[in-house]
Protein backbone atom coordinates (compact mmCIF):
# COMPACT_ATOMS: atom_id res chain seq x y z
CA UNK A 1 0.00 0.00 0.00
CA UNK A 2 1.05 3.54 -0.69
CA UNK A 3 -1.85 6.27 -0.72
CA UNK A 4 -3.66 7.21 2.02
CA UNK A 5 -7.35 7.49 0.36
CA UNK A 6 -6.51 3.83 -1.05
CA UNK A 7 -5.34 2.29 1.90
CA UNK A 8 -8.19 3.79 3.71
CA UNK A 9 -10.18 1.79 0.84
CA UNK A 10 -8.63 -1.34 0.73
CA UNK A 11 -9.08 -1.63 4.60
CA UNK A 12 -12.59 -1.13 4.26
CA UNK A 13 -12.60 -4.81 3.00
CA UNK A 14 -11.45 -6.53 5.87
CA UNK A 15 -8.42 -8.00 4.52
CA UNK A 16 -6.07 -10.01 7.25
CA UNK A 17 -3.13 -8.07 5.70
CA UNK A 18 -1.63 -4.71 5.06
CA UNK A 19 1.48 -4.78 3.39
CA UNK A 20 3.82 -1.66 3.62
CA UNK A 21 6.97 -1.32 1.53
CA UNK A 22 10.39 -0.03 3.05
CA UNK A 23 13.10 -0.06 0.41
CA UNK A 24 13.56 2.43 -1.99
CA UNK A 25 14.44 0.75 -4.74
CA UNK A 26 10.75 -0.21 -5.01
CA UNK A 27 8.20 1.71 -6.95
CA UNK A 28 5.72 1.14 -3.97
CA UNK A 29 8.09 2.40 -1.59
CA UNK A 30 6.07 3.69 1.28
CA UNK A 31 6.54 7.26 3.26
CA UNK A 32 4.06 9.31 5.20
CA UNK A 33 1.25 8.39 7.42
CA UNK A 34 -0.53 5.27 8.03
CA UNK A 35 -4.20 6.30 8.59
CA UNK A 36 -6.34 4.48 11.03
CA UNK A 37 -7.31 0.78 10.37
CA UNK A 38 -9.31 -1.65 11.72
CA UNK A 39 -7.29 -3.66 14.49
CA UNK A 40 -8.13 -6.98 13.13
CA UNK A 41 -6.02 -6.01 10.29
CA UNK A 42 -2.30 -6.41 10.38
CA UNK A 43 0.14 -4.02 9.51
CA UNK A 44 3.45 -5.49 7.76
CA UNK A 45 6.77 -4.10 6.50
CA UNK A 46 8.24 -5.29 3.63
CA UNK A 47 12.40 -4.59 4.19
CA UNK A 48 15.53 -5.92 1.38
CA UNK A 49 18.70 -6.16 3.03
CA UNK A 50 18.07 -3.18 5.71
CA UNK A 51 19.95 -2.18 8.15
CA UNK A 52 18.24 -3.59 11.37
CA UNK A 53 19.06 -0.09 12.79
CA UNK A 54 16.27 1.20 10.61
CA UNK A 55 13.82 -2.36 10.24
CA UNK A 56 13.66 -1.34 14.56
CA UNK A 57 13.03 2.54 13.77
CA UNK A 58 10.56 2.10 11.27
CA UNK A 59 8.50 -1.12 13.08
CA UNK A 60 8.21 1.20 15.88
CA UNK A 61 7.32 3.90 14.24
CA UNK A 62 4.09 2.30 12.34
CA UNK A 63 3.39 -0.12 15.00
CA UNK A 64 4.56 -2.69 12.30
CA UNK A 65 3.26 -5.76 13.70
CA UNK A 66 4.95 -8.11 11.38
CA UNK A 67 7.99 -8.21 9.10
CA UNK A 68 7.93 -9.07 5.74
CA UNK A 69 12.38 -10.07 4.61
CA UNK A 70 12.72 -10.03 0.83
CA UNK A 71 16.32 -9.77 0.57
CA UNK A 72 19.57 -12.25 1.05
CA UNK A 73 18.76 -12.01 5.26
CA UNK A 74 20.50 -14.29 6.90
CA UNK A 75 19.48 -16.60 10.15
CA UNK A 76 22.04 -14.22 12.12
CA UNK A 77 20.61 -11.32 11.23
CA UNK A 78 16.77 -12.62 11.99
CA UNK A 79 18.15 -13.61 15.85
CA UNK A 80 19.15 -10.94 16.39
CA UNK A 81 15.74 -8.58 14.90
CA UNK A 82 14.31 -11.13 17.74
CA UNK A 83 16.36 -9.29 20.32
CA UNK A 84 14.82 -5.77 19.64
CA UNK A 85 11.47 -6.79 18.19
CA UNK A 86 10.57 -10.03 20.57
CA UNK A 87 7.00 -9.57 20.06
CA UNK A 88 6.97 -9.00 16.04
CA UNK A 89 5.95 -12.00 13.80
CA UNK A 90 8.71 -12.09 11.08
CA UNK A 91 8.13 -13.71 7.13
CA UNK A 92 11.08 -14.20 5.44
CA UNK A 93 10.45 -14.93 1.47
CA UNK A 94 12.08 -17.45 -0.51
CA UNK A 95 12.30 -17.01 -4.51
CA UNK A 96 11.07 -19.59 -6.79
CA UNK A 97 10.61 -20.43 -10.34
CA UNK A 98 10.58 -23.59 -12.24
CA UNK A 99 12.63 -25.63 -9.11
CA UNK A 100 13.70 -25.31 -5.51
CA UNK A 101 16.20 -26.11 -2.82
CA UNK A 102 14.04 -26.77 0.40
CA UNK A 103 17.74 -27.50 2.43
CA UNK A 104 17.64 -23.34 2.12
CA UNK A 105 14.68 -23.56 4.02
CA UNK A 106 16.48 -25.30 7.17
CA UNK A 107 18.71 -22.81 8.99
CA UNK A 108 15.50 -20.53 8.98
CA UNK A 109 13.00 -22.97 10.31
CA UNK A 110 13.06 -22.33 14.33
CA UNK A 111 13.40 -18.41 13.58
CA UNK A 112 10.82 -17.16 11.55
CA UNK A 113 7.06 -17.64 12.35
CA UNK A 114 6.33 -17.70 8.70
CA UNK A 115 8.17 -18.61 5.13
CA UNK A 116 6.63 -16.71 1.81
CA UNK A 117 7.23 -18.12 -1.79
CA UNK A 118 7.32 -15.61 -4.34
CA UNK A 119 8.49 -15.46 -7.90
CA UNK A 120 12.00 -15.31 -8.87
CA UNK A 121 12.61 -12.41 -11.05
CA UNK A 122 13.72 -9.25 -12.18
CA UNK A 123 12.18 -7.06 -8.98
CA UNK A 124 12.60 -8.21 -6.06
CA UNK A 125 8.90 -8.69 -5.92
CA UNK A 126 5.78 -7.43 -7.96
CA UNK A 127 6.81 -9.69 -11.42
CA UNK A 128 3.08 -9.79 -12.21
CA UNK A 129 4.64 -13.56 -12.65
CA UNK A 130 2.95 -17.02 -11.47
CA UNK A 131 5.68 -19.45 -10.49
CA UNK A 132 5.59 -23.23 -11.17
CA UNK A 133 3.11 -24.67 -7.54
CA UNK A 134 3.89 -27.99 -8.36
CA UNK A 135 7.46 -27.62 -6.98
CA UNK A 136 5.61 -26.89 -3.72
CA UNK A 137 4.43 -30.18 -3.23
CA UNK A 138 7.88 -31.67 -2.37
CA UNK A 139 7.60 -29.32 0.55
CA UNK A 140 9.02 -30.43 3.74
CA UNK A 141 7.99 -28.35 6.31
CA UNK A 142 4.98 -27.91 8.85
CA UNK A 143 5.87 -24.45 9.04
CA UNK A 144 2.85 -22.00 7.31
CA UNK A 145 3.51 -20.25 4.51
CA UNK A 146 2.20 -17.43 2.47
CA UNK A 147 1.71 -17.87 -1.35
CA UNK A 148 2.62 -14.98 -3.44
CA UNK A 149 3.59 -14.16 -6.98
CA UNK A 150 1.58 -13.41 -10.07
CA UNK A 151 -1.72 -13.85 -8.58
CA UNK A 152 -5.09 -12.24 -9.80
CA UNK A 153 -8.46 -13.25 -10.65
CA UNK A 154 -7.58 -15.56 -13.63
CA UNK A 155 -5.98 -17.58 -11.11
CA UNK A 156 -8.86 -18.39 -8.71
CA UNK A 157 -9.25 -21.91 -10.44
CA UNK A 158 -5.97 -22.63 -10.35
CA UNK A 159 -5.57 -21.51 -6.77
CA UNK A 160 -8.53 -24.22 -6.00
CA UNK A 161 -6.86 -27.09 -7.15
CA UNK A 162 -3.82 -26.19 -4.97
CA UNK A 163 -5.02 -25.52 -1.45
CA UNK A 164 -7.26 -28.62 -1.97
CA UNK A 165 -4.00 -30.23 -2.71
CA UNK A 166 -0.99 -31.84 -0.44
CA UNK A 167 1.12 -28.27 -0.73
CA UNK A 168 -1.73 -26.29 -0.13
CA UNK A 169 -1.84 -28.06 3.48
CA UNK A 170 0.09 -25.56 5.08
CA UNK A 171 -0.56 -22.17 3.07
CA UNK A 172 -2.43 -19.63 5.44
CA UNK A 173 -2.36 -16.91 3.09
CA UNK A 174 -2.54 -15.74 -0.49
CA UNK A 175 -0.48 -12.37 -0.77
CA UNK A 176 -1.70 -10.17 -4.19
CA UNK A 177 -0.02 -7.10 -5.36
CA UNK A 178 0.52 -6.06 -8.57
CA UNK A 179 -2.51 -8.21 -10.71
CA UNK A 180 -4.58 -6.02 -8.52
CA UNK A 181 -3.10 -2.46 -8.71
CA UNK A 182 -3.80 0.41 -11.28
CA UNK A 183 -0.40 2.42 -10.97
CA UNK A 184 2.14 0.94 -8.96
CA UNK A 185 0.88 0.67 -5.19
CA UNK A 186 -2.67 2.15 -5.83
CA UNK A 187 -5.06 -1.09 -5.27
CA UNK A 188 -8.50 -1.87 -7.77
CA UNK A 189 -11.09 -2.50 -4.69
CA UNK A 190 -13.99 -3.77 -6.64
CA UNK A 191 -11.40 -6.40 -8.12
CA UNK A 192 -9.71 -7.31 -4.63
CA UNK A 193 -13.53 -7.27 -3.05
CA UNK A 194 -14.53 -10.06 -5.57
CA UNK A 195 -11.15 -11.78 -5.35
CA UNK A 196 -11.79 -12.28 -1.39
CA UNK A 197 -14.87 -13.03 -1.76
CA UNK A 198 -14.25 -16.20 -4.07
CA UNK A 199 -10.78 -17.04 -2.18
CA UNK A 200 -13.51 -17.36 1.44
CA UNK A 201 -15.47 -19.55 -0.27
CA UNK A 202 -12.94 -21.74 -1.76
Amino acid sequence: MKYVKNIEQVAALLPDYLGFIFYESSKRNFEGIIPDIPKSIKKVGVFVNEYQEIVVSLAQEYQLEMLQLHGEETPAYIAELRVHLPMIKIIKVFSVKDTFNFNALENYENLVDYFLFDTKGKEKGGNGVVFNWEVLQNYPSKKPYFLSGGIGLDRLDALQVFLQSVAGKYCIAIDVNSKFETVPGSKETRALAKFKKSIENL
